[in-house]
């Protein structure tokens, strides 16, 4: 009986444009790759898009550091997250950016919507704002002491250490990571989102069945608490869409980020002739399945239903929240330079590799999972090459050699080619429901049996007798088929080790049924290795080239902005010729005086004596030394760096330092015998 075409539209949460993509991300790109194939070799019509947020303060800093427009920027780190996911084969069938006018035209109709209807307030707030740089400040963008455990440079929202989230005036000693001013609050008139308004439709929607169990719950607690209005408005200077009846004013990058799944549809359905309101209209009858981090739930439980439906829109069929990823048992972290990007990997490794332990981790809640490389190791060369491949391996030889590439016209064991193919209905329920690790397991015990099959019938012992050499065509063919029932049941996981596996058994691209029936009767081509064990060396390079990429530099202890913030953890910058490198002047300096430095919260100013000649210089050591214990230490100081005025004074120079920061700084210290103006080379 054929079962019912569907038509899915499949989103996954839009990749911020300020940055690279790394095997964090990941976990959910590959996830939801992997469903929509699925959905696409079971025969049903399965759209997958996704885009850039392109929107925000940090983009627009961003570009302002690096002398481009934001425009610039978006841009260029598209083409950068395009790559990274076309080299991990994420089939993306449309990937646009949220700076586009379909988003604008989308945004500001359900924004005019909301506010006919009653549900957009104007009121007037106090934030945030930096008087140097004269802009409000983000919460992520003020740094100082969490006011519950006191650890210092914290962001100005919630806690690195305790874990404690506060407003960013409950920081103590707060700070701008833009200028290094202290904020002084002003007020301004900003837009909200009535979400209070929504309750009850939230409240049935949510218990309809669109969210898993852990997130039900969490909506409990939240509807409980009380929803609270959204903020939707954010002050120029921003880069982002200007609200049409509030001047100076821009719409929230949370606004019109979710906006962008229908905007890169949209765009999809421009270029392909798809009926946009058959998937979006408030009656749409196809389904709509969002795949997003734990952590983002609320804006796509509560807020994104609630504007939707503002707007005349239809609701998600699903939302779908995965977990985070560790690596070794490490929280990922930025900060501490422990994720791996995605290029760095594609350097060393097989992206299949990493797509498959995913879905060999992956079920369908919550739970964060870890990327453990010894695992990950021994996992990938057990299953795809000593199960997987080995039968193909084991097999074709046989026949490429004695039978002229030819497989037998019948199977000698025809049920349990059907033990394979009656499995397919079980292994798509899994896929279907996201137990992916699940379904890793059933097709990895079917290759355990085809692999069992074949040590039974001994085809390298039958060959070597005349008697018996015809049976080794029909093992082989027996064992092939098997091969080709599991790389099809593994195609929505390893696409590219299908398409090779496709090419050497001569066969078109495989839909799921395509395995009702056997192979028989049929020319393959010589073998060729489908895939490689993973070795120790490449996780060992792997980590290395990732701890290299992210390495802290010398720690800008002079004429820097205090703190360094979240713009400092960047991708790598261009290129620069050796004859750049060499026009730095590093001299060995005494510290003849150190002092604090009143207002700052991470400065010292130290008196430099570089043998004749004394500097200033203010450094971001603070939280690591005494200013007492560092008179007359030697360390090492940039001596040809452009004077900077700073807000307490000219720095003359900058002393290097390395280390995670907060006590982990350390002052570089030059070798014995070092005296003070000696260059270091």
């Amino acid at each position: 009986m054929p079962r019912e075409k569907r038509a899915i539209l499949v989103t996954s949460a839009l990749p911020y444009a300020n940055g690279p993509i790394h095997l964090g991300h990941l976990v959910e790109y590959i996830q939801t790759d992997i469903w929509a194939r699925f959905q696409r070799a079971r025969g049903h019509e399965c759209h997958y898009v996704c885009a850039d947020d392109a929107h925000g303060t940090p983009i627009m800093l961003r570009a302002r550091q690096e002398g481009i427009t934001p425009e610039e920027l978006i841009e260029r780190v598209g083409r950068e997250h395009r790559a990274d996911f076309a080299d991990f084969h994420i089939a993306f069938d449309h990937y646009g950016n949220t700076h586009s006018e379909e988003n604008r035209r989308l945004v500001t109709a359900i924004y005019e919507a909301a506010r006919e209807q009653g549900h957009i307030e104007r009121r007037v707030i106090r934030q945030a704002y930096d008087p140097e740089a004269g802009m409000f400040l983000p919460d992520r963008f003020i740094r100082g002491e969490c006011p519950r455990c006191g650890a210092p440079d914290q962001y100005g929202d919630s806690c690195e250490v305790c874990g404690a989230t506060y407003a960013p005036t409950d920081l103590k000693n707060a700070v701008s990571v833009i200028s290094g001013a202290r904020p002084v609050l002003k007020e301004s008139e900003h837009l909200f989102f009535k979400l209070s308004h929504f309750e009850g439709m939230l409240r049935d929607w949510t218990r309809s069945g669109p969210v898993q169990p852990e997130i039900a719950h969490k909506l409990d607690e939240w509807f409980e608490a009380g929803l609270t209005d959204w903020d939707i408005s954010r002050d120029a200077p921003y880069f982002g869409f200007e609200i049409p009846d509030a001047p100076g004013k821009y719409f929230y990058v949370w606004m019109d980020a979710p906006v962008g799944y229908m905007a890169s549809f949209r765009q999809l359905c421009d270029r392909a002739g798809i009926d946009f309101d058959r998937f979006w209209g408030r009656d749409a009858t196809t389904e709509l399945h969002h795949f997003i981090g734990k952590d983002i739930a609320y804006f796509h439980t509560l807020f994104w239903p609630a504007m939707l439906g503002v707007g005349g829109f239809r609701r998600p069929t699903r939302v779908h929240c995965h977990g985070f990823l560790t690596v070794n048992g490490q929280k990922m972290s930025k900060s501490r330079g422990t994720f791996i990007q995605a290029r760095t990997y594609l350097e060393h490794l097989d992206p299949e590799y990493l797509r498959y332990y995913f879905a060999a981790k992956l079920g369908p809640g919550i739970d964060d999972i870890d990327l453990n490389l010894d695992d990950f190791r021994s996992r990938v060369n057990a299953d795809l090459v000593g199960k997987l491949v080995n039968i193909a391996s084991r097999c074709a030889g046989f026949i490429s050699k004695r039978f002229d590439g030819r497989l037998a016209g019948a199977l000698p064991d025809p049920d349990l080619y059907e033990t394979f193919v009656r499995a397919g209905e079980e292994i798509a329920d899994l896929y279907e429901r996201r137990e992916f690790g699940h379904a890793m397991r059933e097709i990895m015990a079917l290759a355990d049996l085809a692999n069992q099959y074949i040590d039974e019938q001994k085809p390298w012992v039958r060959i070597k007798d005349p008697e018996t050499v015809p049976s080794v065509q029909g093992i082989a063919t027996q064992g092939l088929n098997l091969f080709r029932v599991l790389l099809v049941y593994l195609q929505p996981v390893l696409p590219r080790l299908a398409e090779r596996a496709c090419g050497f058994l001569r066969l078109p691209p495989q839909r799921w049924d395509d395995v009702a029936e056997p192979l028989l009767d049929h020319v393959i081509e010589r073998f060729r290795p489908l895939m490689t064990r993973i070795e120790e060396k490449q996780t060992e390079a792997l980590l290395a080239a990732s701890r290299e990429a992210l390495a802290p530099s010398a720690a800008p202890s002079a004429g820097a902005t205090e703190p360094a913030g979240p713009l400092a953890a960047e991708p790598i910058a261009e290129e620069i010729e050796f004859a750049d490198f060499a026009k730095v002047d590093l001299r060995v300096a005494r510290i003849a005086a150190a002092e604090h430095v009143a207002g700052a919260d991470k400065l010292l100013r130290l008196t430099l004596d570089l043998g004749g000649e004394t500097r200033n210089v203010f450094a971001g050591i603070k939280s690591a030394y005494d200013p007492q214990d560092l008179v007359g230490r030697l360390t090492v100081m940039v001596a040809n760096l452009k004077p900077r005025k700073m807000r307490f004074g000219v720095s003359e120079g900058m002393v290097l330092a390395a280390g995670p920061g907060g006590k982990d700084l350390y002052l570089l210290s030059p070798d014995d015998g070092a005296e003070p103006g000696m260059r270091v080379k």
